[in-house]
């Protein structure tokens, strides 16, 4: 069955993936180092993990089955979960892939080294309104992929 995990502690598009699991009634986990207020739905878990590096992302990692969704913009943990046949998408609404993964990694490492030399500052810019219709337009076309791709298997 297709459950959606939520790495948590910053995700910005939760509101969003309750949305469109609701309307698939899909099983939803958010994974975070600190208890948060969710809905008070049986199909949305909260998974408080012990405060330390990664922990959330190894959480994840060890859960995910192939087919899965990681709502995540960890691109690392998109790395990760890729290589577990799960679907990643990030908060912006762009699905990781095989075939983009390693620029992602890429870029994420210059922008890294160009923040540690004092060449740019800050991170990602908010969200805008059409960020979040593109994540939620992406995650319904994920979601819809996989079950035609499980639909034609299971035949």
């Amino acid at each position: 069955m297709l459950h959606i995990f939520i790495d948590a502690d910053a995700c910005p598009v939760k509101p969003e993936v309750y949305r469109v699991a609701g309307r698939y009634s899909l099983d939803v986990t958010l994974v975070a180092n600190s208890r948060m207020r969710i809905p008070d739905d049986r199909w949305i878990a909260l998974q408080v993990v012990e405060d330390g590096f990664d922990a959330a992302d190894d959480w994840i990692v060890e859960h995910v089955h192939p087919h899965d969704i990681v709502v995540t913009a960890d691109i690392p943990l998109a790395n990760r979960c890729l290589k577990k046949n799960a679907c990643v998408i990030g908060t912006s609404g762009k699905p990781f892939t095989e075939d983009n993964i390693g620029q992602s990694l890429a870029t994420r490492e210059l922008l890294s080294e160009l923040r540690d030399a004092g060449e740019i500052e800050g991170g990602p810019p908010p969200l805008k309104k059409r960020d979040r219709s593109r994540f939620l337009q992406q995650l319904d076309e994920m979601i819809q992929s996989i079950r035609r791709k499980h639909q034609i298997n299971s035949t």
